[in-house]
C-alpha cells in the first residue's frame, strides 16, 4: 500500500506532539492461503518516544509488522491474526490518525501536482481546520529542509525531494508513531543522505515514537537508540542499544542476513575477464554534440575520445557509499505490467492506457519452442547489442539522455549508474526492446510515420542487435514479438509486482516456459530448480503479492531466468535483499555471466558494482531545483 494511500486513509484527529507506545503480546499474522505464519509469537514493548531500528533477514516479517501497526495489513479475509497488538492501548485499525507511514517508492507517495497541496492532503483527511493546515504545511516543509514555493510542481522534484515531501505530508498530521519501511531504498546515495538527515532533524525536535525498517544498518545506526532484530518464523533474535547488539552479536546477525558494518557478504569467484571500463556522460548531455562513436574503452565512448579504461588490475571503485536504492520509475513498461509474455509487445506499445495491466493469454504468440541456454562468448565476437549516439525518452516525453554509445557483450556485465532522474531505467528499457528510442515513436498513419522516422533517425541514433542475439528476428529489438523476446532479452522491472501474472509462485515461474511450449517435465524441472536456488521452495504455493519485498525481487528475477534468455536487463536486482540472499543472487548472476549470458543492470548498489561490473556506464543527473541537502 502506498504512503499516499496511508495518508488518505487516516481517520480521527492528529496526535499532537506526544509519542505513542507499542505493545505486542504473542502477536502473529498469517496471510490467507499460507501454512506458515509471517510473524508469530511476537512479544515486544516500545516505549513512547523511543527510536527503533527494526532488523531481520528477508522474510522475517518486518514489513508485516509495520503494515499491521499502520492499520493497513488487510481485512479478516486476507489473513489470520492472533495475540494482541496495541498502539497507546488501542488497536491499530482504530489508531490510524496517530500513525504516519512512509514507504519505499517516492513516486507512489506523491498524490497531488503542487508541493503545498500534497503536504496538506493528509491533514484535510483528518478534518484539521484550514488555517491550521497551512501552518502545519509550512512547519513540515521547514522540518524536512524542503524550501520550495507551495505552488512548485511535484513532477519537477528529484527522488530524494519527493521522499522528503512525502515525509512532510506525514509530519503535518502530527503522528504519535512514525513508521518508515525502507524509505531510502529507491534513492540514489545523495537522496539517501537527504532523507536520513531530514528524519534526524525531525526527531531532534519531536517526541514521536520512531520505527524504521532497513537492511543496511549503517544508514540509521546513529539516528536510533535501540535495535530490535526479528527472528525468522517469529520472536525476537536480539534487542538492545545499537552498540550492544552490533558489538556482541554482529557476526551472528551477519550470518543470519543482516547487513552489519564490518561484515561484508560473501563474494563469488569470477572467471578471468577484462579490467573494468568506465564511461561518464557529459553534464548535461548535449544534443548537438553527441559522444564519439569510437569507443574509448571496449564498449564505450567518452567526450573527446579519451580512454577511461581502468588500469590493468585496478578496477574502478565507485566513490559513493554502499547504500542500496532503486532508480527512476520504469515508466510505461513498469506501469503497464508487460514484463511477462502476453499480447505482441508492439500492440502494447501502440496505445496502452497508462496504468492499465493486462495479459491476453488466449492470444499468446506461441509456436515451436525456442530452447537452449546462451553459448559461451567467442573471443572477438561482435557485441550482442550495439548503441551509437542513442537518444532515449520516456513515452510521450522529451529525450532524457542523448549521445549514448555503448556495447553489450556476451559474458560481460554492464552496469548503469547515476542519480535519480538521469534516465537509467529509460535507457535499460530501450536496450531491452520494450520502448523505442527517442524519435522512433509508433503512430497511426504508417506512411507518415515511416517518413517521420526516417527524418528523425539521425536524432534517435542507432540500436542494433547482432545476428547472434537476433537469431533471425531482425536487428531491431523494439520490433520483436513477445515470444521472440522471451529467449533473447529478459527484463526485470524496478517494481517486481508489475510483472506478476499468476496466483502462485509455481505458476508464475511456469508462464514463460509454457509460452515456449516446452515439455511439462522440463517446465517442472526449471521451476523446481529456480525455487530451490532462490530460497523460495517453501513458498511455492503462496500468492506472489503476499511475499516480502526481498522475496518479490527474487521471484521477479527467477521469472526471467526461467526462459534462459541470452541477455538479462535488470533494474535494481539486489533491492530489498538481506546480505545472505544478496550473495546468493549475485553468485547466480556470476555463474550466468561466466556461462556466456550478457547482463545490463541499473543499480545504486556499490557492492554489486564492485563485485560484478565489467563496465560501468555512469549517467549525470538532471538539474535539481532548490532544497537539495
Amino acid at each position: 500500500m502506498s504512503g499516499g494511500a496511508a495518508r488518505g486513509s487516516a481517520a480521527g484527529g492528529g496526535a499532537g506532539a506526544g509519542g505513542a507506545d507499542v505493545s505486542a503480546r504473542g502477536w502473529g499474522w498469517r496471510h490467507a492461503g499460507r501454512r506458515a505464519w509471517a510473524v508469530d509469537g511476537l512479544d515486544l514493548e516500545i516505549a513512547a518516544g523511543e527510536r527503533v531500528l527494526l532488523l531481520g533477514a528477508s522474510g522475517a516479517g518486518k514489513s508485516t509488522l509495520i503494515s499491521a501497526l499502520a492499520g493497513v495489513l488487510g481485512a479478516a479475509d486476507e489473513g489470520e491474526e492472533r495475540g494482541s497488538l496495541l498502539i497507546g492501548g488501542t488497536r491499530p485499525q482504530d489508531a490510524r490518525g496517530r500513525v504516519g507511514l512512509l514507504l519505499q517508492d517516492p513516486d507512489s507517495q506523491v498524490m497531488l501536482a503542487r508541493v503545498g497541496d500534497d503536504v496538506a492532503f493528509g491533514c484535510e483527511n483528518l478534518g484539521v481546520p484550514r488555517e491550521e493546515i497551512w501552518r502545519r504545511v509550512g512547519s513540515a516543509l521547514d522540518a524536512v529542509g524542503l524550501h520550495l514555493p507551495l505552488s512548485h510542481p511535484t513532477s519537477a522534484l528529484s527522488g530524494g525531494q519527493k521522499q522528503r515531501l512525502a515525509l512532510a505530508g506525514v509530519l503535518a498530521m502530527q503522528p504519535g508513531l512514525l513508521l518508515l519501511d525502507e524509505p531510502t531504498a529507491n534513492l540514489d546515495p545523495a537522496g539517501v543522505v537527504e532523507v536520513r538527515d531530514a528524519v534526524a532533524r525531525v526527531l531532534a525536535h519531536s517526541e514521536a515514537t520512531f520505527v524504521v525498517i532497513e537492511h543496511r544498518v549503517s544508514i540509521w545506526q546513529h539516528v536510533v537508540d535501540r535495535v530490535v532484530v526479528l527472528a525468522p518464523g517469529g520472536g525476537v533474535l536480539a534487542d538492545g542499544s545499537p552498540d550492544a547488539v552490533l558489538g556482541a552479536r554482529g557476526a551472528e546477525l551477519a550470518a543470519s542476513g543482516v547487513w552489519v558494518p564490518g561484515f561484508p557478504p560473501a563474494r563469488p569467484l569470477r572467471a578471468p575477464r577484462p579490467a573494468r571500463a568506465l564511461a561518464t556522460l557529459p553534464t548535461p548531455p548535449a544534443p548537438t554534440a553527441p559522444l564519439s562513436a569510437t569507443p574509448a574503452a571496449p564498449g564505450f565512448a567518452t567526450p573527446g575520445g579519451a580512454s577511461t579504461a581502468a588500469p590493468s588490475g585496478a578496477p574502478a571503485t565507485p566513490s559513493h557509499p554502499a547504500f542500496p536504492a532503486t532508480a527512476d520509475t520504469a515508466d510505461l513498461a513498469a506501469r503497464s505490467g508487460i514484463g511477462g509474455p502476453g499480447r505482441n509487445l508492439r500492440a502494447l506499445r501502440d496505445g496502452l492506457d497508462e496504468g492499465r495491466r493486462f495479459v491476453d493469454f488466449e492470444n499468446l504468440n506461441t509456436g515451436s519452442a525456442e530452447q537452449g541456454a546462451p553459448a559461451a562468448p567467442s573471443p572477438g565476437a561482435p557485441p550482442l547489442l550495439r548503441a551509437r549516439d542513442l537518444a532515449v525518452a520516456r513515452i510521450k516525453g522529451e529525450p532524457v539522455a542523448e549521445g549514448l554509445t555503448l556495447d553489450v557483450e556476451a559474458g560481460l556485465a554492464t552496469v548503469i549508474t547515476g542519480p535519480n532522474g538521469a534516465g537509467k531505467s529509460t535507457l535499460a528499457l530501450t536496450l531491452a526492446g520494450l520502448i523505442p528510442p527517442a524519435g522512433d515513436r509508433p503512430g497511426g498513419d504508417r506512411r507518415a510515420e515511416r517518413a517521420r522516422r526516417d527524418a528523425s533517425s539521425r536524432a534517435a541514433g542507432v540500436l542494433e542487435a547482432s545476428d547472434a542475439l537476433a537469431a533471425g528476428a531482425g536487428p531491431t529489438p523494439i520490433r520483436w514479438t513477445s515470444k521472440q523476446l522471451l529467449t533473447r532479452i529478459g527484463t526485470v522491472f524496478q517494481d517486481p509486482e508489475h510483472q506478476f501474472l499468476s496466483g502462485t509462485l509455481r505458476k508464475e515461474l511456469a508462464v514463460g516456459p509454457a509460452a515456449l511450449r516446452l515439455p511439462q517435465r522440463e517446465i517442472d524441472e526449471r521451476v523446481d530448480e529456480l525455487l530451490a536456488r532462490l530460497r523460495l521452495s517453501a513458498l511455492a504455493e503462496a500468492n506472489p503479492f503476499t511475499l516480502s519485498g526481498g522475496e518479490k525481487r527474487r521471484l521477479s528475477v527467477a521469472t526471467v531466468l526461467a526462459t534462459r534468455p541470452s541477455l538479462l536487463v535488470l533494474d535494481e536486482p539486489t533491492f530489498g535483499q538481506d546480505s545472505r540472499t544478496w550473495a546468493e543472487l549475485v553468485a547466480l548472476l556470476a555463474e550466468l555471466l561466466d556461462a556466456g549470458t550478457a547482463l545490463v543492470a541499473v543499480t545504486h548498489d556499490a557492492d554489486f558494482v564492485d563485485v560484478l561490473a565489467d563496465r560501468e556506464f555512469r549517467m549525470p543527473g538532471p538539474p535539481v531545483p532548490g532544497g537539495a541537502a
